[in-house]
């Protein structure tokens, strides 16, 4: 899987990266020990989460986050 975060919103990075997976909201909540509510506002953009979230989905689910130059 390959993203251009550039191109999507945050809400919706969050979503591909669970359906990638293969999870449910569930068992990705599960995961980064949180509740299927709180996977289900992250997927809607009802609340945010942080950049540190973010790294710790990467880590378990052995993606890389990278960040270039545009050129």
């Amino acid at each position: 899987m390959r993203i251009v975060a550039n191109n999507y919103r945050a809400n919706e990075i969050m979503r591909m990266i669970r359906e990638n997976s293969g999870k449910t909201q569930e068992e990705f909540g599960k995961m980064i020990s949180k509740s299927r509510n709180a996977v289900q506002y992250y997927e809607y953009g009802q609340r945010n989460f942080d950049f540190e979230l973010l790294l710790e989905i990467a880590k378990k689910e052995k993606l890389v986050i990278t960040i270039e130059t545009k050129k």
